[in-house]
């Protein structure tokens, strides 16, 4: 790291040395709740580059708070909301636009992309099947509509050409800006590791690159300090051909470090711990000024529409909102936002989807068997009634545990400080709870 902009080798060392553990939290606007009457948030300060995002001066047992489970917030390390400045900068009046974020497990990005561009579409994908697992858990409890969970390599974006305005990689890197956050990150460290992840993510920006249409943007970032994961990266993305580095100034009070490539002098920003008050990250802004691609890509439809008397049925249990369309996918109804109908056909036909849209839930003769998703949703109005519970039961319902609720009857949806947890059905003897077992608490 000598020589490397913003380092100061005796304060780096000292601040890894403190070890202190920072916590920063941000909120899901879409579920808001009494923030000052929660133990968790009596003492919050508030973060330079982002709104929804503050630190907390302990860290509590997350593990423990409905809240965290029922997605009202998302705890994420504090440099890396530093994207939410970026889109402001980038698009400060988003429209309905596509975002991809290519790399994008465990999903805080996807998260602050999907409220930002909350009438857009959002395309979260993740590689690897068992992180791919932990990011749908997440954004279902997030419970924002407009997302797509696919398990593609970056190479598969190429069917779809031209699709996405913006592209966001956080690129799989060798972790030394973590090194503070996570000391096993130190075992794992070495230098054929940094050379090793310097080819990779030359591959996934080289692979993706012709997804991102004319104007749009790319978001490169990565949680390492080496030049050859950073600012040597910067210079392959400029050289590719079309791709203009964009450059911003920032208040000098951040203690962010700017930093310019050595061959096209690309702006890139710098995190350092001892600077800071955040991990180790690095994050710089392409705008694609020249496609080299067709453009096409096949919309056919090939979905199920849900059918006329899946329609009514639902109708008879609440109204779907006029801007969505209905799909019946392995049994489940499905709403997708009716504005990207043909984007959603393309991805369906070129990609292997894991998730989309918002799943409704079942239709078993004339019934509906609410899905899980569906509580989580930021809908207001769903089927069935609500019930209000404490903590301890909210805390037993999530250990998917016996319930012992007051007198009700069929399906309700649970809800803790008037955020909804998720679905048990009444029955005259006792209570099903239906939170999903694969998720539940487990060992507290």
């Amino acid at each position: 790291m000598q020589g490397l902009p913003g380092f100061d080798q005796e304060a780096f060392l000292k601040v890894h040395e403190q070890q202190e553990q920072l916590t920063s939290i941000r909120f899901n606007q879409f579920k808001p709740f009494e923030v000052n009457a929660h133990p968790y948030f009596t003492h919050l300060e508030p973060m330079h580059w982002c709104g929804n995002g503050y630190y907390l001066n302990q860290r509590p047992l997350f593990v423990l708070d409905p809240l965290w489970h029922a997605g009202a917030y998302y705890v994420q390390e504090a440099s890396s909301m530093f994207l939410q400045y970026i889109l402001e900068q980038i698009t400060p009046h988003p429209q309905p636009m596509k975002v991809l974020d290519l790399c994008a497990a465990p999903g805080g990005k996807t998260t602050l992309l999907a409220n930002y561009y909350s009438n857009g579409l959002v395309v979260a994908n993740e590689t690897i099947k068992a992180r791919n697992a932990i990011l749908v858990e997440n954004l279902t409890k997030w419970g924002a509509d407009n997302i797509v969970v696919t398990q593609n390599d970056p190479a598969h974006f190429k069917a779809v050409p031209d699709f996405f305005d913006v592209l966001m990689i956080d690129a799989p890197c060798s972790g030394s800006g973590l090194f503070r956050k996570d000391p096993d990150a130190v075992e794992h460290w070495s230098e054929q590791s940094v050379q090793h992840c310097s080819t990779r993510q030359t591959r996934i920006v080289e692979d993706s690159i012709d997804c991102l249409k004319e104007g749009g943007y790319l978001i490169y970032s990565t949680c390492s300090y080496s030049k050859e994961e950073d600012e040597k990266r910067l210079d392959h993305i400029a050289s590719m051909g079309g791709m203009k580095n964009i450059q911003f100034e920032l208040p000098v009070n951040w203690n962010i470090i700017s930093t310019y490539s050595e061959e096209h002098h690309c702006q890139g920003f710098r995190f350092y711990p001892d600077k800071v008050k955040g991990e180790g990250f690095f994050i710089a802004v392409f705008q694609k000024e020249i496609s080299k691609s067709s453009g096409f890509y096949d919309t056919h439809a090939t979905s199920i529409p849900a059918s006329k008397k899946e329609i009514a049925l639902l109708n008879s249990y609440f109204s779907v909102p006029e801007n969505y369309q209905l799909i019946n996918h392995q049994n489940n109804l499905i709403a997708l936002p009716h504005l990207f109908e043909s984007e959603l056909n393309g991805l369906i036909n070129h990609l292997y989807i894991k998730k989309m849209g918002l799943t409704i839930g079942e239709i078993k003769g004339s019934d509906l068997i609410p899905a899980h998703a569906l509580a989580m949703s930021t809908w207001a109005h769903l089927p069935y009634s609500s019930m209000e519970i404490d903590e301890a039961t909210a805390l037993q319902y999530l250990r998917r545990a016996d319930l012992h609720l007051p007198n009700g009857k069929g399906w309700q949806a649970l809800t803790y400080q008037k955020i909804r947890l998720g679905w048990a059905k009444l029955l005259p003897n006792r209570s099903n709870n239906y939170y999903p077992n694969e998720w539940r608490i487990l060992n507290y």
